[in-house]
């Protein structure tokens, strides 16, 4: 009875997250973004050996386009993935069956999304929270995340990472500059 009273307490709050950030700015949204903390109650998408570390996002016309940089085994990959809105401001569809759902952000400082993957029929859901700084966790953003995750069960902040600060780096040069970050595969 308390778990089902908790579970529909936490479904008003999400609900009421959604309707707050459902006039998103997407030009505002776009830029870096560094990973810095991770819940799930689903312990496989936090014991990932490839950890997400930064996105650098840009907009063309209702499509996202996403280029993720990862650290794996010591080395920084890179993906490029494009999503289309849905019917949703600030929610994304991408291929893999996987959407992004921004959920609350005050755009300059930090961002809340909530990422489900659909994987053997069933639903996988993570709450990440971002940031713009490569330096700096506990904005008023990172006390919002933890309200949001107090229930999830498991947590994990995100170590600082040089494929993070490499991302930010290259995604900021002008196009002919050389990239450190190696590609792993571009879905477009």
């Amino acid at each position: 009875m308390e778990a089902r009273l908790l579970g529909a307490l936490l479904g008003v709050v999400v609900v009421q997250v959604e309707m707050a950030v459902l006039n998103l700015d997407l030009q505002k949204i776009a830029g870096f973004w560094r990973e810095v903390g991770v819940a799930s109650n689903q312990t496989l998408t936090l014991k990932t050996p490839k950890r997400l570390e930064a996105l650098f996002l840009t907009l063309s016309g209702d499509a996202l386009n996403v280029k993720a940089a990862y650290s794996h085994s010591g080395s920084c990959e890179t993906e490029n993935i494009v999503g289309s809105e849905i019917d949703v401001s600030g929610r994304f569809v991408f291929s893999g069956r996987r959407e992004i759902h921004v959920i609350d952000t005050d755009y300059e400082r930090y961002a809340i999304l909530r990422l489900t993957l659909r994987w053997q029929d069933k639903e996988f859901h993570v709450l990440k929270y971002f940031t713009r700084s490569l330096e700096d966790e506990y904005e008023p953003g990172f006390w919002r995340f933890r309200e949001l995750t107090a229930d999830t069960g498991l947590y994990l902040v995100a170590r600082h990472g040089r494929c993070a600060r490499l991302l930010k780096e290259v995604s900021l040069r002008p196009v002919h500059s050389e990239s450190p970050l190696r590609p792993r595969h571009e879905l477009i």
